[in-house]
Formats: C-alpha cells, sequence, structure tokens
C-alpha cells in the first residue's frame, strides 16, 4: 500500500496496476538523444514512441533504502501520475530505477527487476494543470563523495498528460482517463555525462508558480551475485 499526504490530508492506495511510458519525449531530438545513450549500452531501439511498459505493482515502494541485485542499476526521475480508487488524478515523484546490465537484454525486464522509489508527498492534478510544462524535473547522484546533478529539465520536454493519456492501451485507460487504482511514470529527461549507476538517488519535482517541490530520496543496498 501507497500513502500520500497532501495539502488537505492523506490518501492510501493499494495499486492495481503500473506503467511506465518509455520515449515520451515532446521534441523528437530528445528522444533520439535517449534512445542514443542507451544504444551505447547495446540497447535495441523502441518498435514505437511513446511505449507503456507494464511492471509489477509490487515494485512501487516508499522506502528510503531500497535492495537491488548487483550494481549496475540507475535511477530516472520522472512525474508520475497515480489515479485514486474514485480516479482522482494525482502527481507525485518517482524513479524508474533500471538494471542497464539487463536492458541490453531487454527493455521491459531490466525495468521488472528494479524497485520504483516514489515520494510520499502528491498534489492534485488539477492543481498544476495549467503550468504543468513549466514544472521543473531534477535528480542528484553521489559520485566520489560528491553531490552531482545528474538530470534538469522541465515537464515541457515530455508529452503532456493529455496526449499521453489518449495514448494509453486499455485496459490502462478509462474513458479517456488513467483508471482507478492505477500508476503511470510518464517519461524522464537526458541526464548530464551519461547514464551511470550511484548507490545514492535524489529526486524532485518543483512546482515555480506555487513554490512548492516534491521530494524523495533513496540508497541502495546492493545484493551479491552469487553463481
Amino acid at each position: 500500500m501507497l500513502t500520500f499526504t497532501h495539502d488537505g490530508g492523506t490518501f492510501s492506495l493499494t495499486p492495481r496496476h503500473l506503467a511506465i511510458a518509455g520515449w515520451a519525449g515532446r521534441d523528437q531530438a530528445g528522444v533520439r538523444h535517449h534512445i542514443e545513450e542507451l544504444a551505447e549500452l547495446g540497447v535495441k531501439p523502441p518498435s514505437a514512441t511513446p511505449l507503456f511498459y507494464r511492471v509489477g505493482r509490487e515494485q512501487l515502494t516508499q522506502h528510503d533504502v531500497v535492495q537491488m541485485l548487483g550494481g549496475h542499476g540507475s535511477g530516472e526521475v520522472e512525474a508520475c501520475l497515480v489515479s485514486d480508487e474514485e480516479g482522482t488524478l494525482w502527481v507525485t515523484v518517482a524513479s524508474d530505477h533500471t538494471d542497464r546490465k539487463l536492458e541490453a537484454v531487454g527493455v521491459a525486464e531490466s525495468k521488472q527487476l528494479c524497485a520504483k522509489p516514489v515520494a510520499r508527498e502528491a498534489w492534485r492534478f488539477d492543481e498544476v494543470r495549467r503550468h504543468w510544462d513549466q514544472i521543473e524535473l531534477s535528480s542528484v547522484i553521489e559520485e566520489d563523495g560528491q553531490a552531482v546533478t545528474y538530470q534538469l529539465g522541465t515537464l515541457a520536454e515530455l508529452l503532456d498528460v493529455p496526449t499521453l493519456l489518449a495514448q494509453l492501451p486499455s485496459p490502462l485507460a478509462s474513458n479517456g482517463a488513467l483508471a482507478p487504482g492505477y500508476v503511470l511514470l510518464c517519461g524522464t529527461v537526458p541526464t548530464r555525462g551519461g547514464i551511470r549507476p550511484s548507490r545514492h538517488f535524489s529526486m524532485s519535482l518543483h512546482d515555480p508558480v506555487l513554490s512548492r517541490t516534491l521530494r524523495h530520496a533513496y540508497h541502495i543496498e546492493e545484493l551479491e551475485v552469487v553463481q
């Protein structure tokens, strides 16, 4: 179960399904850049854009420490849409943590292997709908003991929510909206300096219009790969 705080209190949700939008850039040049980043790791290009990868709902977590197999994973900050049981749409921040070694074998498989950390606070989507493009995405990793900006961009770089929802396949969609109980990660922005692993990942979604920020950070507890 996920529990979120907001200005009016809290709400809890047992997610029914989780999907992750891939190749969801509004600017096709940015999409190609991300594809090229992954191609350097041996990842095959997508068959279409965007794609909606299905991931087990159990992978969603709000823990600060997450166990993951091996040291080949890295995070990706994303806006995350949550449709509660009444169909009210909320937005929070999440990480599409992905095993980059397995990604060269299959993107869908690599996403399923890793937990998807998500923040404990959310905003009503209606509160940010009109200035969605101005919202800022950022992530920070740790390198040599120093905090390093890993990603920085705005939601204007990604497909807007109406466009994204219009392309949702069944059963993710319900009358043109995200179905109740469903969670959707909305795509990411390019990295600075290339994709690379880090045991610590901090992420934020900043609303400059209403002067508020959603934040979450997590640490990776690496599990040994035995043969």
